[in-house]
């Protein structure tokens, strides 16, 4: 895995979020889609929040503050390291990650300090995945027990997943 091209598309899709915020009508903003689904302030809710908490798994990992296991990734988790994207199937929050993480529909000004919030998150994290011990692993949800540097490709990854999802938004209006 090349860290700094993950670091690099990782940035770059941050910067997209920031960018679409101003091309988002306000009264559009925390609004349901005709035909349901989230709304662009849920979604910015849920990627944000689950930037932020993918960074603090990474962040154990790197500090090897995990309990110790053998298990890896599941088969979901082998094929969208080995994809490098989702598969191309509409997926569910996992209802464990949904009770913990709910996502909300905040303010754009919430979106805005959230973004900064996982700039520095990230500016904080990258540096640890280089050095950091592939043994050393934290639960996904859906994935399984995922290193530093898999936590570092899963936020670039699920990031760019869900720039997706505000384009099908977009459509929907």
């Amino acid at each position: 895995m090349n860290i700094a091209k993950e670091r690099k598309a990782i940035d770059a899709a941050l910067d997209d979020y920031r960018a679409q915020l101003d091309t988002i009508p306000d009264e559009r903003f925390t609004e349901t889609p005709p035909d349901g689904g989230w709304s662009y302030a849920e979604v910015y809710s849920h990627i944000l929040q689950a930037t932020l908490g993918s960074s603090i798994a990474l962040e154990r990992c790197a500090h090897n503050t995990c309990p110790p296991t053998t298990k890896g990734l599941t088969p979901l988790g082998q094929l969208m390291m080995f994809m490098g994207r989702f598969p191309p199937v509409r997926v569910k929050v996992p209802e464990a990650v949904a009770a913990k993480i709910p996502a909300a529909k905040l303010s754009k000004e919430d979106a805005k300090n959230l973004i900064i919030k996982c700039r520095k998150r990230i500016d904080d994290t990258a540096p640890l995945v280089k050095q950091s011990s592939s043994i050393s692993r934290y639960k996904h949800a859906r994935l399984g027990m995922l290193n530093a540097k898999q936590w570092f490709k899963f936020i670039r990854i699920h990031l760019k997943h869900h720039l997706k999802q505000l384009k099908r938004i977009a459509k929907k209006f």
